[in-house]
């Protein structure tokens, strides 16, 4: 299973992914934005930031405003990483490889597809903006539960899988970061009620608040906000759990085809960096900076993954 058909389902699961993380952050900015007394937008500036998007969006606006931030990141055609754009790539990508695919995950698709289009077809105001983005993340979970509970456990999904976290990775490390974007120009506001509610933004935005609580209880500490979302090998977002799958399923890949491989050996080192991590030391790194690390490894991983698999002969 190499070439287009590993192209198409690698790409299927990121973009799809993606759209899904993108939702992600703008709730994240919505929730920070809330719990800042001024009516400036600054947070967008910072969300922008924290996904990449900030180059992108600055060639085609002037200044940044809270409704076009939004707009540029659900469903502007400029965009490339947008929602909308995003659900498109991976309906595109279903449709290369749809024998590849069980009947109940292309109609999850296609249905994923057609609601996310109707719902951004028209700019999604602020009162709108909680729904669209829960439409949003159920849709896609709903094609990832197709996925899990129709597909054979063969290379198609270790593809899958592998595309699906390489993307979870990078976007629960870019939500992280968020705090650093916010609070760089007011570092006095570190340990303060208004720092501890924008942590807590960070947790709901990654649906990461339940479990947060199961484990440290109800007192938000930064410090174990960060080892849970970084470190903890149950949490499935956390850097140390998407890593550890990217390990597994490149594994089952070099196990299938009988040949190792170099995307195999930097995920490996990769899953075993951050699992021999402490909390301490990524503070004392800097966490800005340990996530900036994190995110040219993981990006490394997945160019050596297309490398390795023939994806653009």
């Amino acid at each position: 299973m190499l070439g287009k058909t590993a192209n198409g389902l690698y790409w299927l699961s990121r973009s799809l992914e993606r759209a899904e993380n993108t939702a992600r952050l703008a709730d994240a900015g919505q929730r920070i934005a809330l719990t800042r007394l001024s009516g400036a937008d600054d947070e967008w500036g910072s969300i922008l930031q924290a996904a990449g998007g900030w180059d992108g969006y600055m060639a085609g606006h002037g200044e940044v405003t809270r409704d076009d931030a939004i707009d540029w990141m659900l469903r502007s055609p400029d965009n490339p990483s947008s929602v909308l754009s995003s659900i498109k790539s991976a309906r595109q990508n279903a449709r290369m490889v749809r024998t590849a695919l069980t009947e109940e995950m292309w109609e999850a698709m296609n249905g994923c597809y057609m609601a996310v289009r109707d719902a951004l077809a028209r700019k999604v105001g602020e009162r709108d903006l909680p729904e669209c983005l829960q439409l949003i993340r159920s849709r896609t979970a709903l094609v990832r539960g197709a996925t899990h509970g129709t597909m054979l456990r063969n290379d198609i999904y270790d593809f899958l899988r592998i595309g699906t976290f390489l993307e979870r990775a990078d976007s629960t490390a870019r939500i992280l970061d968020v705090k650093y974007y916010i609070l760089l120009p007011a570092a006095a506001a570190v340990g303060s009620d208004l720092d501890n509610v924008q942590w807590e933004s960070i947790l709901e935005s990654v649906s990461a608040r339940g479990g947060y609580r199961m484990v440290h209880g109800s007192r938000v500490r930064p410090q174990e906000i960060v080892q849970f979302l970084i470190l903890d090998k149950r949490m499935p977002r956390s850097l140390n759990f998407c890593c550890s799958k990217i390990h597994e399923n490149l594994r089952y890949l070099v196990n299938d085809y009988g040949q190792q491989t170099e995307s195999a050996d930097m995920a490996e080192r990769l899953a075993s960096s951050v699992r021999a991590q402490e909390v301490d030391d990524i503070f004392d790194y800097g966490l800005h900076e340990y996530i900036q690390s994190f995110l040219g490894s993981i990006a490394d991983v997945g160019r050596q993954v297309e490398v390795d698999y023939r994806f653009y002969e």
